[in-house]
């Protein structure tokens, strides 16, 4: 094999997550809208990434392009060496199902399931033999053991970040993407939760993507990539 192909094999190996001159257009009645325009970086294995940036800038619709979440009006996302322009929905949701976990600012359960069995659906959504025991285990390392039973409506804000971190990591994803993780939180509830973020994180190995407004909490990361009106700044 060529030393350059080569090379690009191995890079392209190690990522986790890799875009090239991505672009998201709208129309609206007014005209078109560029949301986003030519972004282009790649994440490594196991890296903590912050994407900041003022309201409206485009970090949330870039982390809905970098899970599949979106398509784009240009340009091409690599997650887990997949290209998702290839994929139809069903087949980026089943990448998505493999190789990724998300944690949202609304902590997005299901009302109708108690902790334990929202952190248990994507184990059987996956066919794990063991869902129940997993689930278990993982409400007991951020505090939850006491908590099973309860339904969402019966949890306070940061109990229920706390399920849906257990939710996202039961899984052991390769990618984790955080959508300002402590957006409906307070600071002292938000920092805890923080602290388990980046703890169940390290436990993992796993891959961060995490959106946020906050400087300090983008401190956090390993690196940090700012996006300004739609383009990302240097």
């Amino acid at each position: 094999m060529d030393g350059a192909v080569q090379q690009a094999a191995n890079t392209e190996a190690v990522d986790a997550l890799r875009v090239a001159g991505l672009g998201k257009r709208v129309e609206l009645p007014t005209g078109p809208l560029t949301i986003l325009e030519d972004v282009g970086f790649s994440i490594k294995a196991g890296e903590t990434v912050a994407i900041i940036g003022a309201s409206g800038s485009g970090k949330s619709t870039l982390l809905s392009l970098l899970a599949g979440l979106d398509t784009p009006s240009s340009g091409e996302v690599w997650l887990a060496g997949q290209a998702l322009s290839k994929l139809d929905e069903d087949g980026r949701a089943a990448v998505r199902g493999r190789h990724v976990g998300f944690v949202f600012q609304s902590f997005q359960l299901l009302p109708s399931l108690t902790a334990l069995e929202n952190v248990m659906l994507p184990l059987e959504l996956a066919g794990a033999d063991d869902a129940e025991a997993q689930a278990r285990g993982i409400l007991g390392r951020v505090g939850l053991s006491e908590r099973l039973g309860h339904y969402p409506r019966q949890l306070s804000g940061g109990e229920q970040q706390r399920v849906a971190l257990a939710r996202a990591f039961v899984t052991r994803p390769a990618v984790l993407f955080a959508d300002e993780p402590t957006g409906n939180l307070d600071t002292r509830t938000g920092d805890s939760v923080i602290e388990l973020l980046f703890g169940l994180n390290a436990d993992a190995g796993t891959t961060l993507v995490l959106v946020t407004h906050d400087p300090a909490l983008a401190e956090r990361c390993g690196r940090v990539l700012r996006i300004d009106a739609g383009r990302l700044q240097a």
